[in-house]
């Protein structure tokens, strides 16, 4: 049995194992808590470039991801989940799956910002079966970055590195799935707060 024989076994059986996984968090906790580190995230994309503004006012939505994991010596790969924003409310649940085998130094953990530019790209994204080819590339995400964004069919993406050294910064091969709020089990933007005034009980007046 060849290095290289279990080296593409061991890729296609984490790949497989990762599909298997829902795009959304199963417990509501846990998409919550989702939601937040997206916020949370995004809100350091900003003050780390405040360019980044324009950028997603003028899109149709977009999709952060607050960390993916990459790394090993012989398999390469990556998987991150986020969350999708349109008019600048989270409608939706995302992840990522990347597969690769190769050389890779170290882990590397970053931060992915995808920004669709027109309504049809995002619709696409939407479908749950988009993925990324050869010729995608990503902007380092620093100060002033965002102001020279050349969108490449419809998409544009930053990246910004949490942990680790960007050895392989490849976005080929990315796969990426879509979960609407209402399917993970969510409430659609804006109707949480509604729901939660009906379950608050009735003020009684004071005598």
């Amino acid at each position: 049995m060849t290095r290289s024989w279990v080296a593409v076994t061991a890729v296609t059986l984490a790949w497989v194992t990762l599909v298997g996984c829902s795009a959304a968090p199963k417990e509501q906790g846990d998409r919550m808590d989702l939601q937040t580190s997206a916020d949370r995230t995004l809100q350091e994309l900003k003050e780390a470039d405040a360019s980044l503004d324009g950028v997603l006012d003028d899109s149709a939505g977009y999709a952060v991801f607050p960390t993916i994991g990459k790394g090993g010596l012989i398999i390469g790969g990556g998987y991150g989940r986020g969350a999708l924003y349109e008019d600048g409310k989270v409608t939706g649940y995302t992840d990522m799956t990347q597969a690769a085998v190769g050389a890779l130094i170290g882990g590397q953990s970053f931060t992915e910002l995808v920004v669709f530019q027109t309504p049809e790209t995002l619709a696409n994204f939407k479908k749950g079966n988009f993925s990324f080819g050869a010729n995608a590339s990503a902007i380092a995400l620093n100060k002033g970055a965002a102001s020279a964004t050349e969108f490449k069919d419809g998409v544009a993406i930053f990246t910004r590195p949490n942990q680790g050294l960007m050895a392989d910064a490849s976005l080929n091969g990315q796969k990426f799935r879509y979960v609407p709020l209402e399917e993970a089990g969510d409430e659609q933007p804006g109707e949480a707060n509604v729901a939660a005034s009906r379950d608050e009980p009735a003020t009684r007046p004071v005598d």
